[in-house]
């Protein structure tokens, strides 16, 4: 069998992509708006998305649809039931972020433990060069060392985060994001007490019912008011407005932020226009070092060449 294969959002990735070895035709598009997506689909076997949004009402229009092959973690993007009913194979990408996740991760937690910012702007407004001693201080800098850190989800990229921190020094509690905590969790604590006890909360579960809004302004009200909350997993973990309130009334002492829950942002979100030394917005891009993006790059490919081998791998439950 010949497939036709379309990659709808190649724009998402920015690496090569080397050939598929089987007999196939293929076509891509930089990027792919909602209407467009059945249209394009219309001759495909196999479909590549990472964050094109593909549900029920247009897989019943894609009657040659065979395979889905998602170019990230995350698949949410995809109606796994619908798929499952359709007869349409399913696969993700795991563990290739296990070093660049956790690195940006610490990127955040050191510049805002630190503040990195505050300093750099007390500099760049001439404070240092004022000052009567030899170094300026004007802000509290608190070490890693003997902290606690609460990583909620226990996969490859939380258990990484994890190993960094306990070479600062730090404590490590888990919680799995699933409630009530499964008997097989080891090591994992009720959310509540991780909540109450982490100095820094950081975020690696993936996007469900179950933890959209998971972290809102009851559970902002549980962490310590010198924590720092950290979400480099998906933007709709936690409520943005609530967020911004808990920073306001200093709930938290801070946040590090690399997703929002509508990507690209509007000029208008508030988290955006936050002129402040405690919040730290980055661009999604905790993914996206070389390293990564190659590896991603490769396991994409060969998810889509075990598959049509019939050895699929990485199959979506």
């Amino acid at each position: 069998m010949k497939h036709h294969v379309v990659f709808l959002d190649r724009g998402s990735l920015k690496t090569e992509i080397r050939k598929l070895r089987f007999e196939h035709t293929y076509k891509e598009y930089h990027k792919t708006s909602f209407s467009q997506i059945v249209p394009r689909l219309k001759q495909a076997t196999i479909a590549i998305i990472n964050k094109v949004q593909l549900n029920e009402e247009m897989l019943v229009k894609l009657p040659k649809l065979e395979m889905v092959a998602i170019a990230a973690t995350g698949y949410d993007c995809a109606d796994i039931t619908a798929c499952k009913n359709y007869g349409v194979a399913l696969t993700n990408i795991r563990n290739y972020a296990i070093h660049t996740v956790p690195e940006h991760v610490f990127m955040l937690i050191l510049s805002l433990r630190r503040n990195l910012i505050a300093y750099r702007r007390d500099v760049e407004n001439g404070l240092w060069q004022k000052s009567d001693k030899f170094f300026l201080s004007t802000h509290n800098i608190c070490d890693l060392y003997g902290s606690t850190m609460g990583i909620i989800g226990k996969g490859a990229i939380g258990k990484a985060t994890a190993e960094i921190a306990r070479g600062f020094g730090m404590h490590v509690i888990f919680s799995n994001y699933r409630s009530p905590i499964k008997k097989n969790s080891v090591g994992s604590a009720p959310l509540e007490m991780v909540l109450a006890k982490s100095d820094i909360l950081s975020l690696h579960c993936p996007m469900t019912p179950e933890t959209r809004g998971m972290i809102g302004i009851n559970e902002l009200r549980t962490m310590k008011r010198n924590a720092l909350l950290i979400n480099t997993a998906r933007g709709g973990l936690v409520n943005e407005k609530e967020l911004l309130q808990a920073l306001d009334e200093g709930l938290i002492a801070g946040a590090g932020f690399d997703v929002l829950t509508t990507e690209p942002p509007t000029s208008t979100h508030p988290l955006l226009n936050m002129q402040r030394p405690n919040f730290i917005l980055t661009p999604h891009v905790a993914w996206t070092s070389d390293t990564a993006m190659k590896s991603l790059a490769e396991q994409l490919v060969d998810n889509i060449e075990s598959w049509v081998t019939g050895n699929p791998q990485n199959l979506v439950p």
